[in-house]
């Protein structure tokens, strides 16, 4: 048995079994998505983003722990960019690393004055702060020899970007599980895809993460993206299945019954092309029940009575 192993089954036995339902259940999460995007293969080096808060330390332990008993071999290295904002307790991710018995590279660059020096007083440092980090996270892939970049964002990220494109940006994109990075040269990663933050965080609490507040983008209480997450809160107490719904919704795309004319040719359509989903002009919408099939609206409540 490995340190690690050795280490994760003792700790398993100090926990409830509510809590090992629970890593369970991230855990398997973690692994559907790894297969279904195929995001890690046999010998990849996976690079690991542990920024201090609770998504990146449950990627981490997650991937440790299947890699445990995944049937393909890979290395993990957890990486953490110490971006120099003031108190920012520079011993504690080295420690924790250590602890595991992991590989780790800090990275010290001090992104925090650049953000400060650019960014006005109130505006968002979001989009600046994201730029500055991929590109020094891409040239420690590099330095690594690392094959994948596995960012530690969950479900709820995906579909509060997705709204935010849709509310603020006139487009429909969301953050998808796997991507190639610009220059073609890094994969990137998104192992918590099929993950669900309050999951997350009840973990994170269990495990006693010593978690690393952000001082930059935590603080702006009224970012766009907080508006965002409010909705979608509200939605999940007073429509549930509905955040489930809509997830499913990004990998149930129909181009021939949107808008793009990049998707799909509209202008070319005749009476002999063969559309997807075919002629619905004048049914109702069916809809998801969960997973035991669907129901529709009658034609009545489609009125605008």
């Amino acid at each position: 048995m490995t340190t690690l192993s050795a280490a994760a089954e003792a700790t398993d036995s100090r926990f409830s079994n509510t809590f090992l339902r629970l890593k369970k259940k991230l855990e398997r999460g973690v692994g559907e998505a790894i297969a279904d995007f195929g995001m890690i293969g046999d010998g990849d080096v996976v690079m690991v983003c542990v920024s201090g808060g609770k998504d990146s330390f449950t990627l981490l332990s997650c991937l440790l722990a299947l890699r445990e008993r995944a049937p393909v071999d890979f290395r993990v290295i957890a990486m953490n960019l110490d971006q120099k904002q003031p108190g920012f307790p520079a011993d504690v991710l080295p420690a924790y690393f250590e602890s595991l018995g992991v590989e780790y590279r800090i990275v010290t660059e001090d992104t925090y004055s650049i953000v400060k020096d650019k960014i006005p007083e109130g505006k968002t440092t979001c989009s600046l702060c994201s730029r500055l980090r991929r590109g020094i996270i891409y040239r420690t892939a590099r330095e690594l020899g690392a094959t994948r970049i596995a960012l530690g964002h969950h479900r709820d990220d995906i579909l509060e970007t997705l709204f935010l494109n849709m509310f603020f940006g006139g487009r429909i994109k969301a953050m998808p599980p796997k991507l190639v990075s610009d220059d073609g040269e890094h994969v990137v990663i998104r192992p918590l895809a099929y993950c669900v933050e309050n999951d997350i965080a009840r973990f994170a609490r269990t495990m006693d993460f010593p978690i690393i507040p952000c001082n930059l983008c935590g603080s702006q209480e009224n970012a766009q993206r907080k508006q965002i997450k409010s909705m979608l809160q509200s939605w999940a107490r007073e429509h549930p299945g509905r955040i489930e719904s809509i997830f499913t919704a990004l990998g149930n795309v129909v181009p021939s019954h949107l808008a793009d004319q990049k998707l799909f040719d509209f202008k070319g359509l005749t009476r002999d092309t063969v559309v997807d989903e075919g002629d619905i002009a004048f049914d109702a919408p069916d809809l998801l029940t969960g997973r035991t099939g669907t129901i529709r609206i009658a034609p009545d409540a489609m009125t605008d009575e």
